[in-house]
């Protein structure tokens, strides 16, 4: 699936500005965005953040805000990670849809 196929409008330019002002080199939807099952009524957005090497070292408790702030710019409520589970990891690379990635 690419952007374009997304079920939801993407602010490809606010989200790049988030993204870079963070450090984040690579943004990434999965789970239900990314299937049939999503309801755009109900669905939340699972959203995988890469940080550049060092990045989190200088964000501290900010980085709990991130959630939040990717909220306002997609539209609706957002579940922020940046490490999945072991076990969880390999199902969500599958799906996931590249939304930034640092040039």
């Amino acid at each position: 699936m690419s952007v374009a196929e997304l079920p939801i409008d993407i602010d490809q330019a606010a989200v790049a500005q988030f993204c870079v002002k963070r450090g984040i080199r690579r943004l990434s939807l999965f789970g239900s965005v990314v299937r049939s099952d999503f309801d755009k009524d109900r669905s939340d957005l699972d959203v995988f953040a890469e940080f550049e090497q060092g990045a989190l070292a200088r964000i501290g408790l900010g980085y709990f805000d991130f959630g939040n702030e990717l909220s306002a710019i997609l539209g609706r409520k957002v579940d922020f990670c940046s490490r999945l589970q072991a076990h969880v990891r390999p199902l969500a690379e599958r799906e996931m849809v590249v939304i930034y990635e640092r040039p």
